[in-house]
């Protein structure tokens, strides 16, 4: 059993991977979502009503670099195959919003991933996905209206779309790791998740 309480297995076919599936999706209505625990606020800037979180990552961007054992993205990634399920989120705290983002995030990367046959494909695919635009609040492309304030100034936008860039390919390095077996191979029992619709939002 994983962090978030989640059994892991090993499956040989797509069959027994969906069934798990339905099992999980169980699960889901009869639990709570799975909240960010970085309700402590203290000394972090935030952007459009957002928290820019520390992040265990090399990437250039405004994060502030922690050593911590646990920073945000391990918890979307840990937190994702049980919250996926559900369609309304009860936020608590502004790390929530971006739990959130997130997890809708690892949503759009999974299907991007989910015909690519190699972890070589898979890159190749993650790479291109990190290529495109990240919009912010305000922007028509951005999919969450009202979960973060839109931007009071041409700086703040380009803060917070930084940071989320940041945040999504550090976000999908981690997330290859989980999609692929250490021999190049594609983990189903993560790219069948590619199927869901986390609060019913269609992934294109």
């Amino acid at each position: 059993m994983d962090q978030s309480g989640i059994l892991q297995f090993e499956w040989s076919n797509v069959s027994s991977c969906m069934k798990l599936i339905e099992a999980v999706k169980i699960f889901g209505k009869r639990t709570m979502v799975y909240h960010s625990s970085f309700i402590d606020e203290e000394g972090i800037s935030k952007a459009c009503g957002c928290p820019l979180l520390p992040l265990k990552s090399h990437i250039k961007g405004p994060a502030p670099v922690t050593d911590q054992g646990t920073d945000i993205v391990d918890e979307a990634i840990s937190f994702f195959r049980a919250n996926v399920f559900f369609r309304n989120f009860d936020i608590k705290s502004s790390a929530d919003k971006l739990l959130i983002y997130l997890t809708l995030y690892i949503n759009v990367a999974l299907k991007r991933l989910e015909g690519c046959r190699t972890l070589a494909e898979g890159t190749k695919a993650i790479i291109n996905l990190g290529l495109e635009k990240v919009p912010v609040p305000g922007e028509a492309a951005f999919p969450f209206a009202g979960l973060f304030s839109v931007p009071q100034s041409p700086h703040e936008a380009e803060l917070f779309r930084t940071y989320l860039k940041q945040i999504r390919e550090e976000t999908s390095g981690r997330l290859l790791s989980c999609a692929y077996r250490p021999n190049g191979t594609p983990n189903k029992w993560w790219l069948a998740f590619a199927k869901r619709k986390f609060m019913n939002i269609i992934v294109p």
